[in-house]
């Protein structure tokens, strides 16, 4: 097999960026209202996906473009440290791409490739949010009170989306690849 590239800038991915930053863009409209300014967004479900499928840089690239997206259909500027936080969730979620044994084309995948979905996913939101968190406080003047509750709330409730649709439809695409991987030519 060969060695995974995550600096791969083929068609294909290029077009996968685009959709998949249309698509966070366009699905960061809809979510639920957890705190002030902060919803719990499903969209969150398409950085862990696409991470997976095509790795780090793309995962970033696909949650800092969708989300300045977002920001720029919403009509109120673009919160920079908001788009970046939504770079590294996706950043983080592509480290499992990395993993020896791991291909969601191929449909293959072993017991911690799951927990390692999670666990990348769990850092992202961390390291995602936090950064977003400190970058209100230091540059744009946000009260830290109020970026903390922020914090909580984007960060608890994108680890719910990583677990509960990420993880799962990651797992159906994964299963699906492997029986088809099994195909072969009667003659």
């Amino acid at each position: 097999m060969n060695q995974k590239s995550i600096f791969n800038f083929s068609t294909l991915v290029v077009v996968a960026i685009g959709i998949g930053a249309a698509l966070y863009g366009f699905l960061g409209f809809f979510g639920f209202t957890v705190g002030p300014a902060t919803w719990i967004k499903p969209a969150v479900a398409f950085l862990t996906i696409f991470g997976a499928l095509f790795g780090p840089v793309i995962g970033f690239l696909i949650g800092f473009i969708g989300h300045v997206i977002t920001d720029l259909m919403s009509g109120g500027g673009v919160w920079w440290g908001w788009a970046l936080g939504s770079g590294l969730i996706g950043l983080f979620s592509g480290f499992v791409y990395l993993s020896k044994g791991f291909n969601v084309k191929a449909g293959a995948y072993a017991k911690k490739h799951l927990y390692q979905i999670v666990a990348f996913g769990f850092l992202g939101c961390l390291v995602g949010m936090g950064e977003a968190t400190i970058f209100d406080v230091l540059f744009m003047g946000e009260p830290l009170d109020k970026m903390l509750v922020q914090f909580w709330g984007a960060f608890l409730s994108n680890i719910v989306v990583v677990a509960v649709l990420g993880l799962p439809i990651i797992l159906a695409i994964l299963r699906v690849n492997k029986k088809s991987s099994n195909l072969t030519i009667e003659k």
